[in-house]
């Protein structure tokens, strides 16, 4: 376990440490500083012609004060000490003139965070843009290179590091740094009236992890190509398989249902179901924060909570909400330690690397006993009901006939109910970790399909 450490792109601490002071003096019973330092560059070529070459740099500090139960938040990018006392005495002044919330407030100290191990979440390269370049240029070539590719909507890279300061008058105290890389590539195939699209991307904290550009290339070639001259499928019930491109949307319906600030508001279709069986037996789906280099990783939450491992559904069964302080106390129960929050606004509870467990079956063993059935590679549209459940979102992919991918299919819906999606669950083991939020292929039966 690491002592917490101030990031070297962090303030002095003593700027933040007088910030809360003066928060005190103008008569502020509590307040707590947030600083993030952004830096990053951003690269794009298009049929072998740069299109884009930016770099920016920011900071900014938040400064959220509480007179009783009530709280206001200030933010600036004036670091200059005399800015900062009228930031303090202004946000104090808002403070008095809001309604009382009976559920803000800073964290007692017991549940505080006091050390952390280190996540490893700061590669110290720093790519020049020369570098970002020729990987963007390698993966558009490549995929250019698969025969069918016609035509490019180009390639881009990226490299960013977010510095983040968190200090309260609670105690709490802490900082730390994470880089962050990608790289993606968008091609087309075919010609006129019968072009399709399709991509490949990658992201990850440290260079060394990302998908090489010439996979990404060739994988976005070889996605566009299998994808040309698509049927429209017959309207039926069917068993659907959500490729692991698409299927960690599922679990992140899942997400937005156990968030604690939806379940105190009664407006989650699992708020009800605390403690009961709402995934099929076997599955198993993560909140890691301390994954190492993880893209969701946090050694602390946005209250200066610790945070941990947690099974929110195992074998099935739901255990847990996603709670920041504000929703625990609501739902009277502890936080978990997933709050998260900007400078200007007040923290929200968020998952940090959420997933679902790989299964035991390989992709092929999921679709090998499907007579007529559906492979989802893409989704569009947002058509899923957070109160009741609902879903139902257009897709394509590939008809599944005797156990194979039989022809490409375009311009399909996809209908169900996401309670019943889960309990008709199977998970495949081929789980990657390509962001915050991942799922292996996974197999729903008894899913509407229709055609249009």
């Amino acid at each position: 376990m690491v002592r917490n450490t101030r990031p070297a792109s962090a303030p002095d601490a003593n700027l933040l440490s007088d910030l809360l002071k003066w928060a005190k003096e103008f008569g502020a019973d509590a307040a707590d500083a947030l600083y993030v330092n952004g830096e990053s560059i951003s690269v794009a070529q298009r049929l072998g012609k740069r299109e884009k070459l930016e770099s920016s740099e920011g900071r900014d500090l938040g400064l959220r004060v509480f007179v009783g139960k009530r709280q206001a938040f200030v933010s600036s990018t004036d670091f200059a000490p005399g800015s900062l006392r009228e930031l303090a005495s202004r946000a104090v002044d808002m403070a008095r003139a809001v309604p009382e919330d009976p559920v803000c407030g800073l964290a007692p100290e017991e549940l505080l965070a006091h050390s952390w191990p280190d996540l490893d979440l700061d590669d110290k390269t720093r790519p020049t843009a020369r570098k970002l370049i020729a990987m963007a240029s390698e993966a558009e070539d490549e995929a250019r290179a698969v025969k069918g590719v016609t035509n490019s909507e180009g390639a881009e890279a990226g490299w960013g590091r977010t510095s983040v300061m968190l200090a309260a008058s609670n105690g709490f105290s802490g900082g730390y740094r994470r880089s962050g890389f990608s790289l993606s590539c968008s091609v087309l195939g075919g010609e006129g009236t019968g072009m399709e699209r399709d991509y490949e991307w990658t992201s990850a904290v440290h260079l060394e992890d990302l998908m090489s550009a010439a996979k990404v290339g060739r994988n976005a070639g070889k996605f566009v190509v299998r994808r040309l001259n698509p049927r429209k499928a017959q309207s039926a019930r069917v068993p659907v398989i959500y490729d692991r491109r698409v299927s960690g949307g599922l679990i992140g319906h899942l997400a937005g249902a156990i968030n604690g600030r939806a379940v105190a508001r009664g407006t989650s279709f699992l708020k009800d179901k605390m403690g009961e069986r709402v995934f099929a037996e076997g599955i198993r789906i993560l909140d890691n924060p301390l994954r190492k280099r993880g893209l969701g990783s946090r050694p602390f939450d946005a209250e200066g909570l610790a945070t941990s491992r947690r099974a929110v559904i195992d074998d099935g069964v739901l255990t847990t909400w996603l709670l920041d302080l504000a929703a625990a106390r609501q739902l009277n129960l502890k936080p978990t330690g997933h709050a998260s929050r900007g400078v200007s606004g007040p923290p929200s509870p968020t998952t940090s690397n959420f997933y679902l467990e790989k299964g035991k079956l390989s992709v092929k063993e999921l679709i090998g006993d499907i007579k007529s059935g559906l492979y989802i590679t893409d989704m569009i549209g947002f058509g899923v009901n957070g109160v009741t459940g609902d879903y139902s979102r257009g897709a394509s992919g590939f008809w599944i006939e005797n156990g194979e991918l039989a022809w490409p299919v375009s311009g399909i819906t996809v209908a169900g109910n996401l309670k019943d999606m889960f309990l008709n669950m199977t998970a495949a083991n081929d789980l990657e970790f390509k962001s915050s939020t991942n799922a292996p292929t996974v197999r729903i039966e008894g899913l509407t399909v229709a055609g249009s």
